[in-house]
């Protein structure tokens, strides 16, 4: 099972993070970054399994695998040092299933 860690929409003083879409403009950026063979035609259409976004508790969050490290480690040192820059609160997880399609 793979190592996970969420970052929290909120400052580690508790406030809510801005801009209010932060969390898919971060995993946005991150999309590219993912296993071999899990890309496909419309890859760049969707986030990473990587670094996904998510809801806890009513607070938008990210969840990173840990993974990330392991193929491409500039990509994780970014992520982390997002948390760390933007003083957002990082919380070890266990894993989250990827919510269903919605149609």
């Amino acid at each position: 099972m793979a190592s996970e860690f969420f970052i929290l929409g909120l400052t580690t003083d508790g406030k809510q993070f801005r801009p209010s879409d932060w969390a898919d403009r971060l995993c946005g950026v991150m999309s590219c970054f993912r296993p071999a063979g899990t890309g496909g035609r419309n890859a760049h259409l969707q986030y990473s399994p990587l670094v996904r976004p998510t809801m806890i508790n009513g607070v938008k969050a990210v969840v990173v695998d840990e993974t990330l490290k392991d193929i491409e480690p500039m990509a994780y040192h970014f992520v982390k040092q997002f948390a760390v820059d933007n003083k957002l609160q990082v919380v070890d997880a266990c894993s989250v299933p990827e919510p269903a399609d919605r149609r």
